[in-house]
């Protein structure tokens, strides 16, 4: 039994290490890109509007966001992908609002990822202040 005690502590041990390292990893580019894969030829201007799977991908991948450090990991390789495949600004802004999903910041290859994104609770107090009942 004692020979067994220090691997089964170095096994946890581990096992720890990785599920805290996968936790504070958030959400990954690879996983922000398979989802949003599909809204390429909208937002390059080939398709006259986002695909059926486009919106859901983005659907899934809002569903996902869990922190404000999700919502930013998801801007910054939106924003990287989108420059390296020729994105158009003007196609890419309509995103949101063609597949109805509220991102509570300007969606932009200009967008400043780091300053634009807020954390959803702002925005429902900023809806539940405007708003007329």
């Amino acid at each position: 039994m004692k020979n067994l005690a220090l691997p089964v502590l170095f096994l946890l041990s581990f096992l720890f290490v990785v599920a805290n390292v996968s936790e504070a990893a958030g959400i990954t580019c690879p996983t922000v890109t398979s989802k949003a894969v599909t809204c390429a030829g909208f937002a390059t201007g080939h398709a006259p509007s986002p695909a059926p799977a486009c919106c859901a991908g983005l659907k899934q991948l809002a569903g996902m966001v869990r922190t404000l450090d999700d919502k930013k990991a998801i801007c910054r390789c939106l924003k990287a992908t989108s420059k390296s495949m020729g994105v158009k600004d003007q196609f890419l802004s309509r995103i949101p609002s063609a597949c109805k999903i509220n991102v509570g910041f300007t969606v932009s290859v200009n967008t400043n990822c780091e300053t634009s994104v807020i954390p959803y609770e702002k925005i429902y107090k900023i809806r539940i202040m405007f708003s007329f009942h």
